[in-house]
C-alpha cells in the first residue's frame, strides 16, 4: 500500500481507511439502540398485560355458600314453588266449573280455600251489594276483682274503616279479615242462625276468635279481667241512592243479633288455643 508523503496510508488520508474488518460505532449503536428499544417496548407490553388483567371478583350471594347451605337454599326454593303451585292449582278448581276432580276431590278442595282464601265473584254481580254492613260486638267479662259486667257495643268495622282510611298500605287484615269471616258465617247460616253446612261449626269458630281477640286488642275486660261470653250482631244500612235517581228507599238500618256464645278457657285472654 502506498504512503503518503507526511507517513500516512494515501488511500485513506489522516483518519485511514475503514476495511470490511474494522467497527462500524454508528450501526453498532443504533443495533443497540434498537434492541434496547425492543426491550423497553417488551416490558412496557408486559407491564400494559399485567395492568388490564382484571382482579377475579370473590363469589357472592348463594354461590358463596358452601355446597351443603346451596342444596338447602335449593330445596327451600323448591318447597316454596311447590307449596305455590299447589295454592293456585287449589284456587283455580275451586273458581272452576263442576269438574271430574272437584266432584273427586272437593272435600280436600274446601279444606284448602275455607275460610281464608275462599274466591267469589261479588264484584262482578250484574247486582252488586248495595248495603253497609257493620259487624259489631260486645262481651259479659269477669274483672280482676270477680265482679262480671256486660261491655257496650264495639263497632269492629268502624274500627277497621279508621285504619284503612288514609293509609296508601292498607293490611289484607283491617281490609278483610272481618268482613270475610261474617260473609262466611252468613254463607254456612239460616237467618235463624242454623247450621245449613257441615263448615257452619267452623264459621261460628272463626268468627268468635276474631271478636274475641279484638277485644282484647281493646282492653274490653280491663286490667287482668278476661272475656267470656260474647254477642256478635250485624248492621245493615242501604246505601242512599244518587241524586239522579228517582229510587225510594228506607234508610233505615236492620240489626241481626246472634246468640251469646260461651268463649272457651283457653281464648278468655284472646288466645286462640
Amino acid at each position: 500500500m502506498a504512503r503518503g508523503g507526511d507517513g500516512t496510508d494515501g488511500a485513506g488520508g489522516a483518519f485511514g481507511v475503514q476495511t470490511a474488518d474494522s467497527p462500524q460505532p454508528a450501526e453498532s449503536a443504533a443495533s443497540a439502540a434498537s434492541a434496547g428499544f425492543a426491550e423497553s417496548a417488551g416490558f412496557a407490553e408486559s407491564a400494559d398485560s399485567a395492568e388490564s388483567a382484571e382482579p377475579v371478583s370473590p363469589r357472592t350471594g348463594v354461590a358463596a355458600l358452601s355446597l351443603r347451605y346451596q342444596i338447602g337454599v335449593a330445596l327451600a326454593l323448591a318447597v316454596v314453588a311447590a307449596t305455590v303451585c299447589v295454592h293456585l292449582g287449589m284456587v283455580f278448581l275451586h273458581v272452576a266449573p263442576s269438574n271430574t276432580v272437584t266432584k273427586a276431590h272437593g272435600e280436600a278442595i274446601d279444606d284448602w280455600i275455607y275460610p281464608e282464601f275462599e274466591q267469589n265473584w261479588k264484584l262482578f254481580a250484574p247486582n252488586p251489594l248495595q248495603q253497609n254492613i257493620a259487624v259489631q260486638v260486645r262481651a259479659q267479662v269477669r274483672t280482676a276483682d270477680g265482679a262480671t259486667r256486660t261491655t257496650g257495643w264495639y263497632d269492629l268495622s268502624a274500627e277497621d274503616g279508621r285504619a284503612i282510611d288514609g293509609n296508601l298500605l292498607p293490611s289484607h287484615t283491617q281490609q278483610n279479615e272481618l268482613r270475610r269471616a261474617w260473609d262466611f258465617y252468613t254463607a254456612t247460616h239460616t237467618g235463624g242462625n242454623q247450621a245449613t253446612a257441615s263448615r257452619g261449626a267452623l264459621a261460628e269458630t272463626y268468627l268468635r276468635r276474631i271478636v274475641v281477640l279484638r277485644l282484647h286488642r281493646a282492653e274490653a275486660a280491663g286490667p287482668g279481667g278476661a272475656v267470656e261470653r260474647v254477642q256478635v250482631r250485624s248492621r245493615t244500612t242501604p246505601v242512599r241512592p244518587p241524586r239522579w235517581s228517582d229510587e225510594r228507599i228506607s234508610l233505615r238500618p236492620v240489626y241481626r243479633e246472634l246468640s251469646w256464645w260461651t268463649v272457651p278457657a283457653d281464648e278468655t285472654r284472646g288466645g286462640v288455643g
